[in-house]
């Protein structure tokens, strides 16, 4: 499958997936008229993530946490070792990783932390590849309000890992509603932020997918931006992307996202525009009737958001 192929193939889906399961097939008659490849591809998709269930991408993370603490380890990688490390228990999976609890074995010191793996049954020579890229970038960043790369390297069956700084931490979101946190506090954890994303830009990375749910505020009120699982590294020569394919959050994406059009810095500061938005008012920027992708990238790329201080002298 080409890079353009993909790309199409994961953009029908990411629309099909976000529809109720009666309107699917009605969608697919629409956009996959005379490419019947194309449906089946997408149906494929469809049915794996039926297959692996669909509900975690819709549950926050600390509850997930919480899910995940309540019901006991299931994955088989638990209690198994893995460079230096003893695998205590799942904390998070996505479309790629799984992400695990682990603590330091060798003898050499005590330390918690963050193992990341390609997800099981994923592993793909187009998904590996994505991961050690995301291990690459990572590798060239070091910044108190980035999680940190600690560690590298392949399981006995060549499935590359990272292991990552165990951040313990709330979505910046719910942390400012939690701690009842006032405009100018919010404005300087939301700076801190943005010092990380710049940090970032002046290495040629771009995030790509900047959402509440990927920058987590620690105990002590430090953010830390997390997960550039979908992160490119700027080529300056080059005139396209330089990653295979581009999966994205729709809230949090930028116009140039929804459009396929070429990635740039921007994008990050769009994203970083539409969560700073939703601390200041506690909405998106887009209307609430936006409930299907086409009426999401419409008010994405064509409506103006209402100013922010309108919004809150509403709720007034």
């Amino acid at each position: 499958m080409t890079p353009e192929r993909w790309q199409q193939v994961r953009q029908v889906f990411d629309a099909a997936i976000a529809l109720h399961a009666a309107e699917r097939s009605t969608y697919l008659d629409k956009v996959c008229a005379g490419d019947s490849e194309l449906r089946r591809e997408v149906e494929s998709l469809l049915f794996s993530d039926q297959e692996a269930g669909s509900g975690f991408l819709k549950t926050p993370v600390v509850d997930l946490r919480r899910s995940l603490a309540g019901t006991g380890p299931s994955s088989s990688r638990v209690g198994r070792r893995i460079g230096a490390y003893d695998i205590l228990e799942e904390i998070g999976h996505g479309g790629m990783g799984e992400v695990y609890r682990a603590v330091r074995a060798d003898g050499q010191f005590t330390k918690e932390v963050a193992i990341k793996l390609v997800r099981g049954g994923l592993g793909t020579e187009f998904v590996i590849e994505r991961f050690r890229q995301e291990r690459q970038i990572l590798a060239g960043l070091d910044h108190p309000n980035i999680a940190r790369l600690l560690d590298g390297g392949s399981t006995e069956d060549g499935i590359p890992y990272l292991v990552m700084e165990l951040v313990r931490g709330t979505p910046i979101d719910q942390y400012c509603a939690t701690h009842g946190l006032d405009i100018s506090s919010r404005l300087k954890l939301f700076l801190q932020v943005c010092a990380a994303v710049q940090y970032a830009h002046q290495r040629l990375v771009i995030h790509r997918d900047i959402k509440p749910g990927n920058i987590l505020v620690t105990e002590e009120g430090v953010p830390k931006l997390l997960d550039f699982g979908i992160a490119k590294i700027l080529d300056p020569d080059a005139s396209s992307e330089t990653t295979l394919s581009h999966p994205l959050t729709p809230q949090y994406a930028s116009p140039e996202q929804i459009r396929g059009e070429p990635i740039t810095t921007a994008t990050d500061v769009y994203s970083l525009g539409v969560v700073l938005y939703q601390l200041l008012t506690g909405h998106s920027p887009y209307p609430r009737n936006t409930r299907t992708p086409h009426e999401l990238a419409r008010a994405i790329c064509d409506l103006e958001p209402e100013r922010p201080s309108t919004v809150i002298l509403k709720r007034a």
